[in-house]
Parts: structure tokens; sequence; C-alpha cells
């Protein structure tokens, strides 16, 4: 069973970066994609960004373009997004998840198999 923990969230200025981790446990990801998604409070959960096992793909969705950058350490079991120029819009709790589903990049939420606990991003304006 796949076990994900996510670091890294806390309080930053608008304008300001972070960078979440995501860390997996009890097995391997480097054959899954890997996805980032986030829910404010009120709304519901919305992917952020996905990497292709390979990390030779990648999704984002159209909010974040340019400003978010997800990447993957497959042999630390490791996935990241750097989150720079943040605004208020971006607060929320962000979550890392593993899909073992095979073919086009996963996007939805009821595609992927394993979820971490999440953590705060709050972005002070």
């Amino acid at each position: 069973q796949v076990q994900l923990v996510e670091s890294g969230g806390g309080v930053v200025q608008a304008g300001g970066s972070l960078r979440l981790s995501c860390a997996a446990s009890g097995g391997t990801v480097a054959s899954y994609s890997m996805g980032w998604f986030r829910q404010a409070p009120g709304k519901e959960r919305q992917i952020v960004a996905a990497i292709s096992w390979s990390g030779g793909s990648t999704y984002y969705t159209d909010s974040v373009k340019g400003r978010f950058t997800i990447s993957r350490d497959s042999a630390k079991n490791m996935v990241y997004l750097q989150m720079n120029s943040l605004h208020a819009g971006d607060t929320a709790v962000y979550y890392c998840a593993a899909s073992i589903q095979a073919g086009p990049l996963q996007r939805n939420s009821n595609e992927y198999d394993y979820w971490g606990q999440g953590t705060q991003v709050t972005v002070a304006s």
C-alpha cells in the first residue's frame, strides 16, 4: 500500500514562493503518474499539475501555467511542486496523488488511487 506525505506548506506573502514535496513510501511510485490537487474552502478539489511516470509529459491548469513547476525524482520516490508568484487565489490545501492507470496523463481526481493527507498553503495579501 503506497502512502504519500506532503510537506512544505505554510504562510507566504503574495508574490512569494513555496516548494511542496511529496514523499512516497510502502512501494515505488516510479511507474505511476503523479498529480498535485488543491481544495479551497467551499470549493471542489481541482487538479493543479500532473506528471507522467517518465517525467516526459506534464500538465498544468491554466491558472498556474508559467508560475508552478511539477517535477519528480523517481530514485528518491519524491514529487515536487515549485510555486512562484503566489497570490491569494492560490490559498488552499494541496494534495499529492498517485495514479496506477495507464494511458493519457490523468487530470481527474477519480483517476487517482492514492492520496496524501494534504498541506495548507496560505498566501497573505
